[in-house]
């Protein structure tokens, strides 16, 4: 399911409770996935804030609940309560860190890094260790190989990390596959905990 398409104006803001939505930027029949976007998420806010057009594309990836909201009425409760409309500043701030250090992530760290990184950043997402992703979504999401993914995820169950079964990835060890992750995953948890306080770093 799609709710928000590049280049077209947004009738609605989600905020999400349960789930995973995966924002990602569409070209020439290639996805990059810049950021996934959990329960305490919203999708259209930078839309919202910025009033730009979206540059990117919002699916749901795991099917969960969220609260939809009118963007004319969800613009008249911000100029109504400049604290919802700081807090809501403070989260696309968030955002929009997270999806350039994805960018940087992509060209700077290895593929096993950048698994952990991401399995960490959807368990975080989810509020869960156990994700429904392939190895196909994986490989087109991140850019990697399929063979690459595979093997990537053979060695971390081997390493008792994860444990998999079809279409299934349950998380097992949860620290030790953080401490597999690049910066990039403490960096993008640190600064939705903390905003104001971090930038992107290599």
């Amino acid at each position: 399911m799609v709710l928000q398409e590049p280049k077209r104006h947004l009738d609605h803001v989600y905020f999400v409770e349960s789930g995973l939505i995966s924002l990602r930027i569409v070209a020439a029949g290639s996805i990059l996935e810049t950021a996934v976007i959990g329960y305490q998420g919203a999708v259209g806010a930078s839309y919202l804030l910025g009033g730009h057009l979206p540059t990117h594309q919002s699916v749901v990836l795991i099917p969960g609940n969220a609260h939809r909201i009118r963007v004319e009425d969800l613009r008249r409760i911000m100029n109504e309560n400049p604290d919802i409309r700081e807090r809501l500043f403070r989260y696309v701030q968030a955002l929009s860190l997270h999806c350039a250090q994805s960018g940087l992530c992509g060209v700077r760290h290895a593929r096993e890094k950048r698994l952990a990184s991401w399995l960490c950043l959807a368990s975080d997402a989810v509020g869960a260790d156990v994700l429904p992703v392939t190895h196909d979504y994986l490989s087109s999401v991140l850019g990697l190989r399929r063979a690459g993914i595979t093997e990537t995820l053979n060695r971390f169950e081997e390493q008792q990390l994860i444990r998999k079964t079809r279409g299934v990835l349950q998380i097992e060890a949860r620290k030790c596959l953080a401490q597999k992750a690049c910066s990039c995953y403490r960096l993008i948890s640190g600064t939705y905990a903390a905003p104001e306080s971090v930038t992107p770093a290599s």
